[in-house]
């Protein structure tokens, strides 16, 4: 199993990975200390784990405002001094909370909580659910969209939507015709509204048209680069997120 520490702290990484190399519910062959918030979005936007370890309080922020990034699928054990994000964290895939100080036997529980979920835990029902959401999101994805051109609205066709990018904190809409609005969404939100034939999310600050690609460029199996028309207005490169690219190629070739 591959377990993620996100936790800034020297010590308190130093003692859960001792505890985790001395016991044997779960076998580890890989640990990822994470020490910051923005190490741990860097590091989920293009890869996971089987397990994650996460602290709320880190030295650049909440750990919690991770989830606002990037999405994270595999489950939670919380480690933290603070009892009172309790309700907030099992929104999330929270398999248990930990107090700080814990001692072994509270990390065992939560390790054979993990175990236990894990092997009874049928994923059919819960794939045929998505399945019939994402039906029901593409026979309700929009076709247009408003933005705002001075002082008036003005509709947007997805025909003529090149791609919607995110800087900072706004989300831009370009068009075929190279004019750039500003569009009153998120990207988090905004790409379940979309028709998922058209547009496709190829990491955290592009949504593009399969139209507007003109050129794909593999620098290897870990890292294709993608050439757009227009091109973006921001001076970037557009990379596939490591985990997306296998289904984004599918997407192309569909």
């Amino acid at each position: 199993m591959k377990i993620a520490i996100i936790e800034d702290e020297l010590l308190a990484v130093n003692y859960l990975k001792n505890l985790l190399d001395n016991q044997d519910i779960v076998p580890v062959t890989e640990t990822v200390v994470l020490r910051s918030k923005k190490k741990a979005i860097d590091f989920f936007e293009n890869d996971s784990a089987d397990l994650i370890f996460m602290d709320i309080h880190l030295g650049d922020g909440m750990s919690l405002e991770i989830f606002e990034q990037v999405e994270l699928f595999a489950p939670i054990i919380f480690i933290t001094a603070f009892d009172e994000y309790a309700m907030r964290v099992f929104k999330h895939f929270t398999i248990d909370y930990l107090l700080k100080p814990f001692e072994e036997e509270d990390l065992h529980q939560a390790l054979q909580k993990f175990v236990s979920i894990r092997n009874n835990f049928d994923p059919e029902p819960v794939l045929k659910s998505i399945s019939t959401l994402r039906q029901a999101e593409d026979a309700e994805v929009m076709k247009r969209f408003m933005v705002r051109e001075g002082n008036k609205l003005k509709s947007v066709d997805e025909n003529n939507t090149a791609y919607f990018f995110a800087s900072g904190k706004y989300l831009f809409l370009t068009t075929m015709d190279h004019q750039t609005y500003i569009y009153d969404d998120t990207i988090k939100d905004i790409i379940q509204k979309l028709n998922p034939q058209v547009f496709f999310k190829v990491n955290r600050k592009f949504i593009i048209n399969k139209e507007a690609i003109t050129e794909i460029i593999k620098h290897s199996s870990q890292k294709v680069e993608l050439k757009l028309s227009p091109e973006p207005e921001v001076n970037t490169e557009i990379f596939i997120s490591k985990m997306q690219i296998a289904e984004c190629l599918n997407w192309l070739n569909s």
